[in-house]
């Protein structure tokens, strides 16, 4: 009886201990971004120049410099644009970055929002911005403000002032309208 006791007891500690047991941290499967970067930088600031003109200051958290410095992964990246003559023009912020030298295209992902000075608001999970071209688009949903009205869809192309803008699917809005009395 006490054999048999003294096994129940064994096999009891055995099994709070198997449970008990600390298990080892994950280790990452696929390989980061990190680990192909020429250089990280943290608070890193670059002006965005076009055939020599400075026309915006890019500030992000972490860059991940990649491609013999021709591309630059950005996170909480914020952008702001100047005209030609240094005027201010607008900014643009996202969660994540990538601003590729060669096309001159900056495209960012996870909360994209332009700002131009007048107020109107561009927003959208997934922006592209063509330096050399002026344009801004995408081919997610996005919303537009300008004052009162609001414009939401699928899909756009811009020119980087907002007035030259083109829905592609989805095409919707609401304005505020005043209605003369009678």
């Amino acid at each position: 009886m006490r054999r048999a006791t003294l096994v129940g007891i064994v096999a009891g500690a055995a099994v709070v201990a198997a449970c008990s047991k600390a298990k080892a941290p994950p280790v990452a499967v696929l390989p980061s971004v990190a680990d192909s970067a020429d250089q990280v930088l943290f608070g890193a600031q670059y002006l965005l120049l076009t055939n020599g003109v400075n026309r915006g200051n890019l500030v992000a958290d972490t860059v991940y410099v990649l491609d013999d410095e021709t591309r630059f992964d950005l996170r909480h990246a914020n952008i702001k644009f100047t005209t030609e003559t240094g005027a201010p023009e607008g900014t643009m912020s996202a969660d994540h970055a990538m601003y590729n030298m060669r096309t001159q295209q900056l495209e960012g992902w996870g909360h994209a929002v332009v700002k131009l000075v007048d107020g109107r608001t561009l927003s959208s999970p997934h922006l592209l911005y063509n330096q050399m071209a002026h344009r801004i688009s995408s081919d997610t949903t996005f919303q537009i403000t300008r004052g009162n009205d609001l414009s939401t869809g699928v899909g756009f192309t811009s020119n980087d002032t907002f007035t030259q803008f083109t829905c592609m699917r989805r095409c919707g809005g609401a304005t505020n309208l005043l209605v003369p009395s009678r």
